[in-house]
């Protein structure tokens, strides 16, 4: 069995029905994937900051109709936590002076802990964590 962990790209994508990561999905049994903290913490933040901007009245109810789909997609999922494998490692990586931003860190130093494989497109930052295995279901 392999833990299939997407990323915050390859989770916003999978929301909005990308095909090819639908099929993907699909194909492997639904408890085999999940996503990280980090990434339910990303997703959070950017429907937290949508309700704050909001103007109108009909603004702040679609924020917060936003915010309640996003809260019932993500929980559908495994939620991997920042635990103390994952700081291990995310502590390893800063040693290592890895050039990659913190929540990259943070997710790859989750995948990592968790055995599983990562699902994103972002190869340029994801490929300097060492041993981090990853795919891109994108294409």
């Amino acid at each position: 069995m392999t833990l299939w962990i997407f990323d915050t790209d390859h989770t916003t994508l999978f929301q909005q029905g990308n095909p090819q990561i639908v099929q993907r999905v699909s194909a492997v049994n639904p408890k085999d994937i999940a996503i990280t903290l980090v990434t339910f913490e990303e997703q959070m933040y950017g429907r937290l900051n949508r309700i704050r901007r909001a103007t109108s009245g009909d603004e702040v109810i679609s924020a917060y109709a936003s915010l309640r789909k996003t809260i019932n997609y993500l929980t559908d999922f495994e939620l991997l936590d920042f635990d103390r494998d994952a700081e291990n490692y995310y502590r390893e990586f800063l040693r290592q002076k890895i050039r990659v931003g913190t929540q990259d860190l943070r997710i790859g130093a989750i995948a990592l802990s968790n055995s599983g494989v990562l699902l994103t497109r972002n190869r340029r930052d994801f490929e300097r964590i060492p041993g981090l295995r990853f795919e891109d279901w994108s294409v």
